[in-house]
């Protein structure tokens, strides 16, 4: 399947992509698939398995939740966040779930809804198992999905025989699954990484309907900032965690109004880190944000876009295009090249992307060759080399807020060094990046790729 930028930045819910975006997406498509079998009225009763990491950290990434939307035929980019909470109840007080919306049968959480915490199936660790009944207790159907990372999911004969869930037959004029590939592309058409970008996703949308789409994405992750920086409290799941964004958005408010000669030179950092954590509490929280390329790195391509905006002389609504069409180049090379799941990769599969992605983003934006933009990027993933993913109890919180913070920082600094520092000319290519990181994360002990089984979730009190 040829992936388009759409593909990548998607609006969802939190907490996660690959734990609730994409098992809602499975859920429903199994509602489809029983509906165009002529089997969905039959249905009494269904069963669904966890397998994984969705087992292991399933409560704490609202699998649960995901999988009951969906299966009532909510998309996660519809979904009122508002909504969830009273939904959830309901279906578990009146022990019963409205198929698709329409079709109510008796459902029972406690049996139903298993997670298998000792087991994962053969192809990925987001495994997921639909089966649907009759009125006799006979199997009418089953289905199994892999959550792969971002909000894709791929089905498991689709998975088993090597190839990819096919949305559609679409073929761009400039394939790639390299940087190597891009670059020569780029190189033959003399275009841009963004320009070659904008070739290929009019195999989909018009020109101006990309420019539109791409701009209503941005207008959503400004939103999502926007309202980190209005709430606080403390976020669900029980670690007990502040938000400290609207706080922090009242001290560079503050700060704003003092003198050039009072006020800190780091200042620009503080505000990075402002946008990163306001998306991250936002997504921690269960609000609308968009999947850059996971909900756990949600805050950090728009944290840099908000740099760029704000901080970066001549920025323009050109420039915010030409960065998200490049991050999506880049993003669809980690895609092809190795994972953007943590489950398969640790935190470098959805954090290192994501700076990667933002580092070659604000690098074109910024004028950069098409060679310094591939250095941005490298440079990015470089040094996310090994990140683990071990959240406390399962939830997006610890470390994860913080790391988007960390990330969105030194993405700026790779695209300062290889836009503004550097030639395009480095010893390390983003494609020997790409295949390290992919060892790396078949090298990694399970523990640390969202298992909550090693690193800071068991070694730090819950409570």
């Amino acid at each position: 399947m040829a992936v388009s930028v759409f593909n990548l930045f998607s609006i969802g819910i939190g907490p996660s992509s690959s734990h609730t975006v994409g098992p809602m997406r499975a859920a429903l498509k199994f509602i489809i698939k029983l509906q165009n079998r002529h089997l969905f009225d039959k249905a009494a009763s269904v069963k669904i398995d966890l397998y994984g990491s969705l087992a292991l950290t399933g409560k704490g990434h609202s699998t649960d939740i995901a999988v009951l939307l969906g299966l009532e035929g909510e998309k996660p980019e519809g979904i009122d966040p508002a909504s969830v909470e009273s939904r959830i109840t309901k279906i578990r007080t009146k022990n019963e779930l409205v198929l698709g919306g329409v079709h109510s049968i008796d459902f029972n959480e406690e049996s139903d809804l298993i997670f298998h915490m000792d087991k994962q199936l053969p192809f990925h660790p987001n495994g997921i198992r639909f089966q649907a009944f009759g009125q006799d207790g006979i199997s009418l159907d089953q289905q199994i999905y892999y959550s792969v990372g971002g909000g894709f999911i791929v089905d498991h004969e689709t998975a088993m025989s090597g190839g990819e869930m096919k949305s559609d037959e679409v073929q761009i004029p400039f394939p790639f699954k390299t940087a190597e590939q891009l670059l020569t592309h780029c190189k033959q058409q003399n275009k841009s990484i963004a320009e070659l970008m904008m070739t290929n996703e009019k195999s989909w949308r018009t020109e101006p309907e990309i420019k539109t789409g791409l701009i209503k994405i941005w207008q959503v992750m400004q939103k999502c900032v926007e309202r980190g920086c209005r709430q606080e409290g403390i976020l669900p799941g029980g670690l007990n965690v502040k938000r400290r964004a609207a706080g922090i958005y009242r001290y560079l408010q503050e700060q704003s109004k003092l003198d050039v000669s009072e006020r800190d030179p780091a200042e620009i950092m503080d505000w990075v880190s402002l946008w990163a954590l306001a998306v991250n509490e936002e997504n921690a929280a269960g609000g609308r944000v968009v999947t850059a390329p996971t909900n756990g790195a949600a805050g950090l391509i728009p944290s840099v876009m908000h740099y760029y905006e704000k901080f970066v002389k001549g920025a323009s609504e050109e420039g915010i295009i030409t960065f998200m069409l490049t991050a999506g180049a880049i993003g669809i090379l980690y895609k092809e090249g190795a994972s953007i799941s943590a489950a398969e990769m640790g935190c470098m599969g959805e954090v290192g992307v994501a700076c990667s992605m933002a580092a070659a983003g604000l690098a074109a934006a910024q004028g950069a060759s098409n060679e310094q933009i591939e250095n941005a990027a490298e440079i990015g993933m470089e040094h996310n080399l090994g990140l683990t993913c071990d959240p406390i109890m399962g939830l997006v919180q610890i470390p994860c807020i913080e790391r988007n913070t960390m990330g969105a920082n030194k993405a700026i600094n790779a695209a300062r060094l290889a836009g503004l520092h550097g030639d395009g000319t480095h010893r390390v290519s983003l494609d020997q990046v790409i295949a390290t990181m992919k060892q790396t994360g078949h090298d990694m002990m399970s523990i640390y790729k969202e298992t909550s089984q090693g690193g800071l979730a068991v070694n730090v009190p819950e409570c």
